[in-house]
């Protein structure tokens, strides 16, 4: 009993102080992991990059809100709040991140029959956006913008495109981003990170990602809602 207890201690001693050990420095003192046992790390890194690019859609959704409260209180507001967001959307969301999904991460999961139906609906709602994005960016021009009957379609379309998109997001996020660790091998998820940069260097150039934040946080300053603390609640 004596012998089992000193074991105990002594186990449980390593454990504490290897939690106050820096992440970094445990890294660079491991040994060569076998393959498989990174997969974790480079998973997330994988899932990250394309969570983030949903977190730029998410802030042109805020946008279209803020444009579509704007005209719903007959306060002004310009074509260019609409068809800016819209350009985003069809460069960096449509023509780059759903390119990313449709070539690469969607195949994945058809050649493993898993989650087909999923799959199947989230191509689909791909192509019902960009339709909807093609009827914004034609209403969203000052000779369009100013007939009543082509702002009450930019209205309805921009309405459906928050409404489909926060939850298709939100289940790519959920479910298929997270499931891609069950169907790939670590190094599978590591060249698909390097893929992606490779895309968006050849898209957007160096630091892309960053550059299209930046496009997006101008069209907020604009509008006024770029402060974050506006948004807590009193």
């Amino acid at each position: 009993m004596e012998s089992e207890r000193r074991h105990f201690l002594l186990s449980t001693s390593a454990l504490g102080i290897a939690t106050l050990v820096p992440v970094g420095a445990i890294a660079a003192n491991d040994e060569p992991k076998k393959s498989g046992e990174n997969k974790d790390e480079e998973e997330v890194g994988t899932a990250e990059d394309l969570m983030r690019e949903h977190g730029v859609l998410n802030r042109i959704l805020l946008i279209y809100e803020e444009g579509l409260r704007r005209l719903q209180a007959r306060e002004d507001v310009p074509p260019d709040a609409f068809h800016k967001p819209a350009l985003l959307v069809r460069k960096f969301v449509e023509d780059y991140h759903e390119q990313l999904e449709e070539c690469f991460i969607f195949p994945l999961f058809e050649k493993k029959k898993k989650l087909i139906d999923l799959v199947k609906l989230l191509r689909e709602q791909h192509q019902a956006g960009r339709r909807v994005t093609d009827v914004i960016l034609r209403n969203a021009v000052p000779e369009q913008f100013r007939k009543e009957d082509a702002r009450k379609e930019l209205v309805a379309s921009c309405r459906a495109f928050i409404r489909m998109y926060r939850p298709h997001e939100a289940r790519e996020d959920t479910v298929l981003f997270p499931a891609l660790h069950q169907i790939t091998t670590s190094k599978q998820l590591k060249d698909l990170g390097e893929q992606f940069e490779q895309e968006e260097d050849k898209l957007f150039g160096q630091d892309g990602f960053e550059k299209t934040v930046d496009q997006v946080a101008v069209i907020e300053k604009q509008l006024g809602i770029y402060d974050l603390s506006q948004f807590t609640p009193k």
